[in-house]
């Protein structure tokens, strides 16, 4: 081992880089060799240019509870994720047999509700749902598709296989640092990335912006489409403007557009300008101040009017939330085998819905080794993570779980994988997940890679950059790495033989 991998300790979690003390599996041998190559000042001036350069873009975050200011550079890690191709390739085809059966299960919640007559999942559980909307009952979207962007989050256990942590199918962010990260790596590790066969990911905001544009009403030859933001103070607005940039689209705020005669138009210098698709990055409850909350000056009135009437398209459409619901997504196996007949590739982590007798009963026995989660928080916030909490913190919970079962789900600590990370300029493993972004159009399309988000904290199993942590760039080689490595390994046998 390097100078810079002295203090690098394997334990029982499964670690990306390294399969045993000898040496890097065989993915991240270029990876290894250049970094084994470099002394702590090298790794200095890297992570420090890195950094100048998140900087000078703006790359930002904003967390709400800062007392010392909202608004932070977001904290971006040197060593990259790596996924080689046949890894990629299953972790794909389970990501298309989700979205399409999360897209089938919205179709039927919304309609005929097979699923539920079925006995499959409780009609409970799905309409006291903070997400379901009921206005939306017998509505069709355009193309049937009622998801068309999902961030997936994944981990991988101590074993190494991957399990479906959640689904973000309102409005998934992170996209935006994912393609950052990669130009930032480009610039500071030039030669390594021309030596690796990785692919691209600067696809994915023209295959947004198609997925957009294929929503507009057939009768619009160049339809408008426009990102709506709540404004500059929310926490993803670098993001919003950001993608709007990339393209080439209009970012406007609620009060930038007006219904009139049941259609969406923006305000410009030269007066109404028709809008046919919104990209919108507002929760369903600020919509439109006429059917969802009064007093919501973020959306527009008369809005969910004109998309009833097919006037415009909304993106994510409304009620999509009730599929994101953290109890919902317990259900989420058993709508594969319902819509699909097929067994799910990539399997949920261990789920306890509180609001069933039986769980609850196992949830108030084992709290304090369990992570218990707010079926409708985000960012890690409402959660309890057992074994890292204090006693008065483990019985605050207990209280509102009691309180309000329907509220709450819970999962076993798992140990997530581990991946170098640059800690104080030395490498030091750090846990880390996935989120891939999962696009639903004229066909499914997933950007090769996704946001691997990384605990920078010792110890820390949180990776939410709101409760300190980072991401890094992911790496998902070509096949043609994979072929050679298979080659490569076959030599190394038969010299051994």
């Amino acid at each position: 081992m390097s100078e810079l991998f002295s203090t690098y300790a394997l334990s029982s979690f499964y670690d990306e880089m390294f399969a045993e003390k000898e040496g890097p599996r065989a993915h991240y041998q270029r990876v290894f060799d250049r970094l084994a190559g470099m002394t702590r000042e090298d790794l200095a001036a890297k992570q420090a240019l890195a950094d100048q350069t998140f900087l000078w873009r703006g790359v930002t975050f904003t967390v709400y509870s800062d007392n010392q200011g909202t608004e932070r550079i977001f904290p971006f890690d040197l060593i990259p994720r790596i996924v080689p191709a046949h890894e990629w390739e299953m972790l794909e085809r389970g990501l298309t047999q989700r979205m399409t059966a999360l897209n089938l299960f919205l179709e039927d919640v919304y309609h005929e509700q097979r699923i539920i007559k079925e006995g499959r999942i409780p009609r409970d559980l799905v309409e006291s749902s903070k997400h379901f909307r009921p206005e939306m009952r017998g509505f069709r979207p355009p193309r049937d598709l009622y998801v068309h962007i999902n961030g997936t989050d994944m981990i991988r256990d101590e074993s190494g296989r991957y399990f479906v942590l959640e689904d973000n199918l309102r409005s998934p962010s992170g996209v935006s640092y994912v393609l950052e990260n990669r130009q930032i790596l480009k610039r500071v590790f030039p030669n390594l990335m021309a030596s690796c066969p990785v692919l691209p990911v600067e696809q994915y905001t023209h295959d947004l912006l198609s997925t957009l544009m294929d929503l507009a009403p057939e009768h619009v030859p160049e339809p408008n489409v426009v990102l709506l933001t709540p404004g500059v103070f929310n926490s993803a607005y670098f993001e919003h403007s950001f993608l709007a940039r990339q393209m080439g689209i209009e970012i406007v705020e609620g009060s930038d557009l007006i219904v009139r005669d049941h259609r969406v138009f923006v305000r410009t210098t030269r007066g109404l300008s028709p809008v046919h698709v919104i990209y919108r990055r507002i929760d369903d409850d600020f919509l439109d101040p006429t059917v969802f909350r009064k007093d919501s000056l973020l959306g527009v009135p008369g809005l969910v009017d004109a998309y009833r009437k097919g006037n415009v398209a909304l993106c994510n459409p409304i009620g999509t939330g009730v599929a994101d619901d953290k109890a919902t997504y317990y259900y989420v196996p058993e709508m594969i085998r319902f819509y699909l007949k097929e067994d799910p590739i990539l399997p949920n982590v261990q789920t306890f819905l509180s609001a069933d007798p039986k769980d609850m009963k196992y949830i108030m026995e084992h709290l304090p080794k369990l992570v218990v989660k707010s079926v409708n928080e985000a960012g890690g916030y409402g959660m309890l993570v057992g074994p890292h909490a204090a006693a008065a913190e483990v019985e605050e919970f207990r209280a509102k779980i009691i309180a309000t079962p329907r509220n709450f789900v819970a999962q076993p600590t798992i140990g997530l994988s581990t991946c170098p990370a640059v800690c104080d300029g030395q490498i030091e493993p750090r846990h880390i997940d996935l989120r891939p972004y999962v696009l639903n159009g004229s066909s499914v399309k997933i950007m090769p890679g996704g946001l691997t988000r990384v605990a920078l904290r010792r110890g820390s199993l949180v990776v939410n950059s709101s409760q300190g942590g980072g991401s890094k760039d992911t790496w998902v080689l070509s096949d043609k790495d994979d072929q050679h490595q298979s080659q490569s390994q076959t030599q190394s046998d038969k010299i051994i033989v």
